[in-house]
């Protein structure tokens, strides 16, 4: 995406997040932070949204979607932290910030839309999912191997927060980090039912 702007003025506001957003906020993992010093959120939004790009909440990208703020990120990263030996699926919310973040760590990585997460196989040592989630579908959980990692964001009663958690037993437990606020992924809500 063009812009006017210098690449310096890009780099001086990455360091400004890092120091003012991530590492008073606890992000302060040195692979989490090189990760985040390295890819250029400024190339995962609309050219006029750059200027925006490292403020501390969500950036609108079209079409209903957000990149959700930088502490998002850096928390969930720093929860999970990605290994070279992981195979990593990042359910991602169409920014592609989240999957740079991800091979930054050496690992391999592989991408799914939303729509299309819960179809497909793999057995994927670690799920990231960029915003927040009611439920993880059964066809996505069967696409983490036994003991995989899951980083995400959760809502309940329309609150979100950052979780963490683990397959075992053919199923995924979540549990909540820090509430924060994390653009909803409305293909994950729960279906409705009767309530009296």
């Amino acid at each position: 995406m063009a812009n006017d702007r210098p690449a310096d003025s890009f780099t001086a506001a990455r360091r400004a997040m890092i120091d003012s957003q991530l590492r008073v906020s606890g992000v302060n993992e040195e692979a989490v932070l090189v990760a985040v010093t390295n890819v250029a959120r400024e190339a995962h939004v609309p050219a006029e949204a750059q200027a925006h790009a490292y403020i501390d909440r969500a950036v609108p990208l079209g079409n209903g979607r957000s990149i959700a703020a930088p502490l998002f990120y850096g928390r969930l990263l720093t929860e999970v932290i990605p290994q070279a030996s992981d195979r990593i699926l990042v359910v991602d919310s169409g920014s592609g910030y989240l999957p740079a973040l991800a091979r930054q760590f050496g690992a391999s990585v592989d991408v799914v839309e939303p729509a299309a997460a819960a179809s497909g196989t793999g057995d994927y040592t670690l799920l990231l999912i960029d915003g927040a989630v009611e439920e993880i579908p059964a066809g996505l959980a069967n696409r983490l191997a036994d003991n995989g990692r899951v980083g995400t964001g959760i809502v309940e009663r329309n609150v979100t927060r950052l979780a963490v958690g683990r397959k075992t037993a053919g199923e995924v437990a979540l549990m909540p980090v820090v509430e924060m606020g994390i653009p909803v992924l409305p293909e994950f809500a729960k279906a409705k039912g009767w309530s009296f």
